[in-house]
Formats: structure tokens, C-alpha cells, sequence
């Protein structure tokens, strides 16, 4: 017993600290076990062969159909368009609209798939994205709760309940509960939101979203951009492209675009923009926008006899005589690079931006600092949001990359367009087909095998487009922690820990009847994963919580729905659930942000829950 709370110790306070991967904790502990003689590999390795981790694994793939054949947004930038420009419709829809997508597949894959949609949206109705991103996230979670398949820690209350003799839940079981979670929510985030505002409000007056200009201020772009203008006839640059002239190796210069003349019209704009591809020849009279150290452009401007502008003179008769950042044929947009991306420290240049996706890196935003130079030898992070400058095909184009980062910040009709694949309504019929399974008692097929049929179905008929594809659609650090932490359940019931702990909780709590020991078990649960992961949290709490319903002779289903419930209404931290974390970048939050909503919204989600749940599932 003590062998196992050590290594359970342990665990938790490296689970805690986050400098090791989640699943690589895991399998060290599983490791521990087995070397400490706790467990025999058959017990350490069961997690793996585990019906709840593999259907874990058909749910990715299923989920990978659903987004892959654009049939998911298709849904939900249709519906989200009845917002229009009030910010109240727009508010409740994110909220009931994300939670409904939630209920079948991945809450990260939810909100990778809503965000560019409802920042977009956000900006078209003058609406700060500040105020709908938290409930995004929420929202994923809390239409988790609504299905069998919408969260790991359903699954893992299931698959416990019925590995002890109980009946198993049933799809929609969680349907009540996941109703009332919403509700609660809408009811508190639609004023508790407002203070997320505020700061907007005092500092510019609205809180409107970022127009392409100010998102270009707001990282101090322009502060760093200079002009020169090809003037004379003998420069050196004349007939060369940007590649000839190497001057990002040669001067640390960034060439941001390019403006010519398109000849003279009083009625239309004379002046062509465009970025300096590789093969773009360089001409008399074009005028290069350039970014990087004064004396470093100064120095090329000298080597190239190139005119270097100042802010009082016109670059090309007719225009403007600012150094500005305009968007006539080129747009900028913002990138958030994804916790599973392969970008991930790796350098802008080892990215190849130019190269791949014909677009310029202006900076990088880190938190809360705004990196702007030297960004091609910068190694990208897990969360850093970078402002993209490109033609408006070009950064479309960069969102078949939505494993590695979400676009944000194009224009509305850019990010509600979707590539529906002919196969979407095989995706859909397939999905459909796989919920009938899994609800209809009388069809004599396991939920696993529903699950795995299905998942099946998606690659055979091209809606996962290969069998690679379907891997990568996978979340394997998700399903390595789930299989590699099962086991630990088994020690803590094969050495008396779950018992212990479950007598002692019985002993402080039980006399006063189901009720307190039920908000007991939810208020552990709801401490232990702010600090851990949802699903760690579940597959600890489970037995601990049936150990104690059995012990006071009640039904264990409502302290499995607490458990549940509590796992997965986690809003106080930005680490606590991958939604959290997606959105505190892109939404500019700080941890405190989520104290301060977050925080309240789960205690309050406690206290109905004590309450809810034994009406529902009497004791």
C-alpha cells in the first residue's frame, strides 16, 4: 500500500507541475507497478486492451470523417449565420451551437473548428471575440456531458459502473445532465462575460473586434516599417529578384511586399500590391516594403542606390505618403499554433512560410509580448499566435493545416467557407448509422464494435482520405495517459488504497446522509482537476466514489455522474482541458481571467449539481 501511494504521489505532483508530457508520466508510473511487483503485466498492460480505449480510438477516426469532409463546419458556419449583427444571438448560438457539435466528437476538435468562424463573426457584428471565446471553450465541455461518447470521463464512469456488475449507461443518459449544465451556464456567462470586456472598453472606447489595420498596430508592425523606392535607372537591383539579392542572409531584412504603378486613372487605384515572391523581377519605379534594423536598411538602400522614403514623401504619384500597411490585393490574418502541432520548436524558416504557403510572418505574439525581430531564427511554441501576411488564397490555403494551427481574423466570408467534400453525406450517414447502433437496445451490438464499425466505414469510403490520415486524426498522448492509467485503479483497489480512502470519506461524511457524501466525492473531483487532467481525475475518483455508495447501501449512479460532471465542468484553470488552453491565446486571456469567470461558474455548477443529480438518479 505504501509502494502505491508513493508512486501515486509522485504521479500527481508531476501531473501538477507540467514540465513532463502527461503520458509520459503515465507510462512511468505503470512502470513503477509493474518493477514494484504491485501489479503482473497482464493487469499493467489490460489498460491497452481496455473497450473504453479502443473505442476512444474509433471515436477519433470517426470524428476525423466528420471534420475531414467539411461536413461539421458546413453546420456549424450555417447556423452560426443567423446571428447576424446582434450580439446576443450571437452569444447564445456559440453556446448552444458548439455543445451540440461537442456531443459527438472531440471537444479540442470543436473548438479548433468554431473558432476562426466565431472570431470572424465577432469582428462583422462589433462584438469583442474576448466575450465569446471562454464560453466557446465552456460550451465544448458542456456539450460533452450530453452523449455517452462526448467526453473520456463518461466513458470511464460507464465502463466502471459495469465492470462491477452494475448496467452500463446508456447514450443518452448524459442528455439531462448535459441540458442543465448548459442552461446553467448560458444564465451565468451572458452577464459574467462583460467584465472580460472591460479592459477593452477603457482602452479604446468600444469593444469592437480588430479591424486588419489595428491588428497590424497592436503588434507594432508599422513602428518597424520602412520604404525604398527603385529610382534610378543604374540600380544594381534592376532586373534581379528578391532571391538574387539575398537579403534576409545578407542584411536580416524582411521583404514584406511590393507596390508598383499600374499607370495613371483619376477613377481607380494606379497602384499594384503584391508580395516578393521568389520569382519576381525587380523594376524601375517599384517601391520595396521592408522591415528590420534602421542601419541595416540604410546599409542596403547604399548598396543598391535605392531611395529611401521618408514618411512626407509619395512613393508612387497618387498614393499615400505614409508608410502604412494597406489591403488591396494582400491581407494579414492570425495563426494560433495548436498543442499538437509538428511546428512546434521549430524556426519560422524551418517552417518555410515563403516557400510552402506564399505568406510573410510580421511577428509573434507570446503570451504577452510582441515579437518582431529576427523572427526567422525564432522557434515557435505551443500557443503563440502569429500575424500572417498574405493573399487571401494564400492564408486560406494554410487552413488544410489544421492539425498544426487554427486561422483566426479573416473576414467572415473567407473563414464560413467550406470545401464540402462529396462524401459528407457518407460521413453523415455513417455517423447517424453508428448513434442508432449504440441507442436502439434491441440491435445486439456492443457500443465498441458500433464504434469501431463506424471508424472502419470512414476509411474504407474515402471520408478519412487514407489509412495514414485516420492515425493522425488520433490523439495518442490522450489514449497512451487513458491505458497507461487504468491500471493505476486497479492498485489502488488491489492494495486498499480506494478502500481507505473510500472509509474515510464514508467516516467524515456518510452519517449525514447521501447527499453530503455526494457533494464530498463532486468537490474532490472538482479540486483534483483543476490540477490534472480531466481524465486522470475520472478514472482515480470512479472507484472511489462506487466504493462509497456501496459502503452506505445507495444507488452508485449518481456518485458517478458527480464524478463525471466534476471532471469535466473544469473552468478555473486555462491548463485544466485542452478548450481552456486553445482559446486563452487567441482570446488574450490571462490565468486570472478564468479565476475570475471560471471560477464562480464551477462552484455554482457544483451546488446544482448536489441537488440535480438525485432527482435524476434517485439514491
Amino acid at each position: 500500500m505504501i509502494a502505491t501511494l508513493i508512486i501515486l504521489l509522485v504521479s500527481a505532483i508531476f501531473f501538477v507541475s507540467g514540465k513532463v508530457r502527461s503520458d509520459l508520466v503515465a507510462i512511468c508510473a505503470l512502470l513503477a507497478l509493474l518493477l514494484c511487483q504491485i501489479l503482473n503485466p497482464s493487469e499493467a498492460l489490460s489498460g491497452f486492451s481496455n473497450t473504453t480505449v479502443i473505442m476512444m480510438v474509433g471515436l477519433f477516426i470517426v470524428g476525423g470523417g466528420i471534420f475531414q469532409t467539411g461536413l461539421a463546419k458546413m453546420i456549424g458556419s450555417k447556423v452560426m449565420t443567423l446571428a447576424g449583427k446582434s450580439e446576443l444571438r450571437l452569444f447564445l448560438l456559440v453556446m448552444i451551437v458548439t455543445s451540440a457539435i461537442g456531443m459527438f466528437v472531440s471537444n479540442t476538435g470543436t473548438v479548433a473548428l468554431m473558432l476562426p468562424i466565431v472570431v470572424s463573426m465577432a469582428a462583422a457584428a462589433g462584438t469583442s471575440p474576448r466575450r465569446l471565446l471562454m464560453p466557446l471553450a465552456f460550451a465544448s465541455s458542456m456539450g460533452g456531458m450530453m452523449t455517452l461518447i462526448g467526453t473520456p470521463p463518461n466513458l470511464i464512469v460507464s465502463d466502471t459502473l459495469s465492470s462491477s456488475g452494475f448496467a452500463p449507461l446508456g447514450f443518452f443518459s448524459f442528455l439531462p445532465v448535459g441540458i442543465i449544465t448548459l442552461a446553467v451556464g448560458i444564465l451565468y456567462l451572458l452577464p459574467a462575460t462583460k467584465m472580460l470586456t472591460a479592459k477593452d472598453s477603457t482602452k479604446d472606447g468600444n469593444q469592437k473586434g480588430k479591424s486588419l489595420k489595428e491588428l497590424v498596430k497592436e503588434y507594432g508592425v508599422t513602428e518597424n516599417l520602412f520604404r525604398v523606392h527603385i529610382k534610378d535607372s543604374a540600380s544594381k537591383a534592376i532586373g534581379c529578384t528578391v532571391v538574387d539579392l539575398n537579403i534576409y542572409r545578407e542584411y536580416g531584412i524582411n521583404v514584406l511586399e511590393l507596390r508598383r504603378s499600374a499607370g495613371q486613372n483619376r477613377f481607380v487605384r494606379t497602384v499594384n500590391q503584391q508580395l516578393a515572391s521568389p520569382d519576381l523581377v525587380l523594376g524601375q519605379g517599384d517601391v520595396l516594403y521592408l522591415s528590420g534594423k534602421p542601419e541595416m536598411i540604410t546599409k542596403f538602400a547604399d548598396d543598391y542606390t535605392l531611395r529611401l522614403l521618408d514618411i512626407h514623401t509619395d512613393e508612387i504619384e497618387g498614393s499615400s505618403s505614409n508608410a502604412s500597411m494597406d489591403f488591396f490585393d494582400i491581407g494579414v490574418a492570425e495563426i494560433l499554433i495548436m498543442p499538437t502541432s509538428s511546428m512546434i520548436n521549430r524556426t519560422i524558416i524551418q517552417a518555410g512560410f515563403r516557400s510552402k504557403f506564399n505568406v510573410n510572418v510580421l511577428g509573434i505574439r507570446r503570451k504577452q509580448e510582441y515579437i518582431l525581430k529576427e523572427l526567422g531564427e525564432v522557434k515557435m511554441h505551443d500557443g503563440d499566435v502569429l500575424l500572417v501576411q498574405g493573399a487571401w488564397k494564400d492564408i486560406a490555403r494554410m487552413k488544410n493545416e489544421s492539425d498544426n494551427w487554427v486561422v483566426l481574423g479573416e473576414p467572415l466570408q473567407e473563414a464560413a467557407k467550406v470545401t464540402l467534400d462529396y462524401k459528407a453525406p457518407i460521413a453523415a450517414a455513417i455517423m447517424i448509422g453508428m448513434i442508432v447502433m449504440m441507442v436502439v437496445e434491441s440491435i445486439p451490438v456492443a457500443p465498441v464494435t458500433s464504434v469501431l464499425v463506424a471508424a472502419v466505414l470512414m476509411v474504407i469510403t474515402g471520408c478519412v482520405r487514407s489509412v495514414e490520415a485516420a492515425y493522425k486524426t488520433i490523439n495518442w498522448q490522450t489514449i497512451v495517459l487513458f491505458a497507461a492509467m487504468l491500471p493505476m485503479s486497479i492498485a489502488l483497489e488491489k492494495t486498499g488504497v480506494s478502500n481507505m480512502i473510500a472509509d474515510g470519506i464514508v467516516n467524515g461524511l456518510g452519517g449525514s446522509g447521501p447527499r453530503l457524501l455526494l457533494a464530498g466525492i463532486y468537490a474532490a473531483t472538482s479540486v483534483m482537476t483543476i490540477f490534472i487532467s480531466n481524465t486522470v481525475t475520472a478514472v482515480l475518483m470512479a472507484p472511489i466514489a462506487l466504493q462509497c455508495a456501496m459502503q452506505i447501501g445507495v444507488s452508485p449512479v449518481p456518485f458517478m455522474f458527480a464524478v463525471t460532471v466534476a471532471a469535466s465542468m473544469c473552468f478555473a484553470s486555462p491548463f485544466s482541458t485542452p478548450p481552456n488552453a486553445l482559446v486563452m491565446s487567441a482570446g488574450q486571456y490571462t490565468f486570472m481571467d478564468y479565476v475570475k469567470v471560471g471560477l464562480p461558474l464551477q462552484i455554482l455548477m457544483g451546488v446544482v449539481m448536489v441537488f440535480a443529480l438525485p432527482l435524476l438518479f434517485p439514491f
